[in-house]
């Protein structure tokens, strides 16, 4: 009985479908978090009779006979759309308006990438992320700071205590990939670029294909509940037709076992 195994891999991708979906609406409010999307195809086909060939002399069939196997994953892939900015009146708040990733430093010595601009200073004053990894480039606050200024295109002014005019200490740069669904996912808000990515491509925001910065401002996750509810709720039904599948193949069996009885 192939329908037996055949609606097997129907479940099987329903269930990793319904992972994804699980993961998205955990993430719902996750800072800079991007939705993911299961992308299935179908399996080989077993030709029983092909099509075009010759029945007879002068004849020939328009359509074959082709049975397929089922269907499994093709991919997970990540949507970086932009999510919906809240303002958090934090002066080291930042989301990006358009295409880009912040460039951190992990504690193996290697950058990776965010969206997740809720940025904070730490004991030395630089600027770092919730998890303490540093914004590159480097950029140190000074003590005395009274006040912070980061222009749309990163330019990072302070104004210390005892002076009326700010001071510049440093620009944030932004980093694209030519295909961002290619990075590799690594928790905590932070990608890493692969083969599939490209090798990234730094520049200042506003340049042309780089986003702005706006100050005291999180880009949010671009998770849609209703859409995911939805998903949820299809994913749910194909789930249980290939349940059913299995469970009137198995009833056709039985019937024929027991024609021979």
């Amino acid at each position: 009985m192939r329908s037996i195994y055949i609606a097997a891999t129907g479940m099987d991708c329903q269930q990793i479908n319904m992972d994804v979906i699980a993961n998205n609406l955990a993430n719902v409010n996750t800072t800079g978090f991007k939705r993911s999307r299961a992308d299935f195809q179908d399996l080989l086909y077993q030709v029983i009779r092909p099509a075009g060939v010759n029945q007879t002399q002068g004849t020939e069939i328009p359509t074959g006979i082709a049975i397929g196997y089922g269907s499994r994953p093709a991919a997970v892939q990540k949507l970086f759309t932009s999510g919906d900015f809240k303002p958090t009146q934090q002066d080291l708040d930042l989301a990006i308006e358009g295409d880009g990733f912040f460039q951190v430093q992990v504690p193996d010595g290697t950058t990776a990438y965010t969206r997740a601009g809720a940025f904070k200073t730490d004991s030395q004053g630089r600027i770092v992320t919730s998890d303490g990894n540093p914004l590159l480039p480097n950029i140190n606050i000074p003590n005395d700071t009274i006040d912070i200024v980061i222009g749309t295109d990163g330019t990072i002014s302070v104004l210390q205590q005892g002076q009326t005019e700010g001071t510049v200490i440093g620009q944030i740069q932004l980093t694209q990939f030519l295909n961002p669904s290619g990075l590799k996912a690594l928790g905590h808000n932070l990608f890493q670029p692969t083969t599939a990515s490209g090798t990234p491509q730094t520049g200042v925001p506003g340049e042309t294909g780089f986003g702005t910065i706006s100050q005291g401002y999180l880009e949010m996750s671009n998770v849609s509940m209703v859409e995911e509810l939805v998903n949820m709720i299809v994913g749910q039904r194909a789930y249980e037709i290939n349940s059913r599948v299995i469970r009137t193949a198995d009833s056709m069996l039985g019937t024929a076992v027991s024609i021979r009885q």
